[in-house]
């Protein structure tokens, strides 16, 4: 099966959250970005550089437990790394703010 081409991010964003339409698939990322967030704070204000090695490893390990475990899917950063990077923190983002559920259903999510 061969993957649609996305031309935009406004284009993947509604396919981003059709990748993760289970609620435990977007927990387990919410708490990946979360702990990635958590260490960079830290690393930063404590001057621990090395720290930063760590994130793609936090982000990552939640994500793809997610994926192949719960959603049963290929991740989308394997085709689309920086738009699935952002569409991480946008989806956190409007989670944090309680702003996601129009975004789900708007993309057929729910």
């Amino acid at each position: 099966m061969t993957e649609r081409a996305y031309r935009s991010f406004a284009e993947f964003w509604p396919f981003y959250l059709k990748e993760h339409s289970k609620p435990e698939t977007r927990a387990l990322h919410y708490v990946g970005t979360s702990l990635v967030v958590a260490i960079a704070l830290y690393a930063v204000v404590a001057q621990q550089w090395l720290l930063l090695i760590a994130l793609p490893l936090a982000g990552y390990f939640f994500a793809w437990i997610a994926h192949f475990g719960v959603e049963k899917n290929r991740p989308a950063t394997f085709t689309y790394p920086l738009w699935s990077l952002a569409a991480d923190f946008k989806m956190w983002g409007l989670w944090l703010t309680g702003r996601l559920k129009p975004e789900l259903e708007k993309a057929g999510v729910g």
